[in-house]
């Protein structure tokens, strides 16, 4: 009787004739995660993955798989031989463990028969270990509609005896959807946009833009930490950093002060999907929300999709701002974007910003700035890091 993690797959288990690629590369970030532990194995058995591990780490196990996109629930199991008597064995054990960290008054046991040469059914299974814990756990009764704890059994090439589900976050494997360069910044709303592409698929690398001296280095340390943070879920990443110092000044002694945000969102956009092509990326992705600030009007946006030719994937777009409050606490990452250390965003920043920009307009100003020299100057100059996890 050894104890593992068992991984049930959403999504991955619609596919069709390419689910083995999918499969793959779940197992793949599985034994990523795992790869410190000591003693252990990662196995497919039927529809599910197994972990096994050493019983003192599974907990710890469990909590990290929980953050690995492509699981939509998790179990800590009983793994033990076809055998009812073991079954029998197993099923009081799960019981008496439990009852031991809570009160509990009734029970119903969900037998599941995979392996369908089993000599009893999945019914007959219930009513057996059901007999059984009635029979052996005092002060307990069983109750089919609302039972305080279920005790789960699956018959598969192992038996498996189980009495959690803990939610997971479901998606797609890291890196079966393609890559994407995201455009990281300090706030709160472009790591969660992160979050969300990582976990349809993507490959997340970063592109970070600073205006050292003018914002301080621990600016930067935090974009550090949030890229930290991100890197449980989205896998190990690069993080492009960029100053755009040169470029702003730039700006704002040749164009309107009223379009200085529109015309810098533009030339981010554009040294990121340079750094994209360079890399093999396949679309940007920001953290834009639509009428959050003055440049994410529909008219800003269309000026700043108007810069570049990648597709530019925007997942907070309809969201509301305690809707990407709630996604940043729960992925941990909103204590560190709430830190108080100025962006680049805050440099030259106008006091009455263009909110309907004419995209002629823009253009027109962008005239007076060679826009080719100035990007090549900060990509030429910017520096990589790579955060692993």
């Amino acid at each position: 009787m050894v104890k593992v993690v068992s991984v049930s797959f959403g999504e991955v288990a619609l596919k069709g004739k390419n689910r083995s690629y999918f499969v793959n590369k779940l197992i793949k970030h599985l034994k990523r995660v795992i790869r410190n532990f000591d003693n252990t194995n990662v196995y497919q058995d039927r529809s599910k993955i197994f972990i096994e591990a050493e019983e003192e780490d599974i907990d710890e196990i469990a909590n990290i798989v929980k953050k690995v996109f492509g699981i939509v629930l998790i179990s800590k199991c009983y793994k033990i031989d076809k055998d009812m008597d073991l079954l029998r064995e197993c099923a009081v054990k799960v019981m008496e463990e439990e009852s031991e960290k809570r009160e509990i008054k009734t029970f119903k046991v969900d037998a599941k028969r995979g392996d369908k040469k089993f000599h009893l059914n999945s019914m007959e299974i219930e009513r057996d270990l059901g007999g059984v814990i009635l029979k052996n756990v005092n002060d307990i009764s069983v109750d089919v509609h609302n039972p305080d704890i279920y005790v789960y059994v699956e018959v598969r090439d192992f038996c498996y005896v189980y009495t959690e589900k803990i939610k997971a976050y479901g998606g797609l494997p890291v890196g079966t959807n393609g890559k994407g360069i995201l455009l990281l910044s300090g706030g709160i709303d472009s790591p969660v946009a992160g979050f969300m592409m990582s976990k349809r698929g993507i490959k997340i690398d970063c592109v970070h833009y600073h205006s050292y001296p003018f914002t301080s280095e621990r600016a930067e340390e935090k974009v550090m930490s949030l890229a930290k943070i991100m890197a449980q879920y989205c896998g190990d990443m690069r993080i492009h950093s960029v100053n755009i110092l040169n470029i702003q000044k730039s700006i704002n002694e040749n164009c309107p002060q009223s379009q200085m945000t529109i015309i810098s969102r533009r030339f981010m956009m554009r040294i990121a999907e340079k750094i994209a092509l360079e890399n093999d990326h396949d679309a940007l992705i920001t953290g834009e929300s639509l009428g959050q600030v003055a440049s994410q009007t529909i008219k800003g946006l269309n000026a700043t999709n108007a810069s570049v030719t990648l597709p530019v994937f925007r997942p907070l777009i309809g969201m509301d701002k305690t809707d990407i409050i709630e996604i940043a606490q729960d992925i941990k990452t909103f204590e560190t974007s709430i830190l108080p250390y100025e962006d680049c965003c805050s440099v030259f920043s106008p006091k009455h910003p263009v909110t309907r920009p004419k995209l002629e307009a823009i253009e027109k100003s962008e005239s007076n700035l060679n826009i080719d020299e100035l990007i090549k100057e900060a990509i030429d100059n910017k520096t990589v890091r790579t955060i692993k996890y």
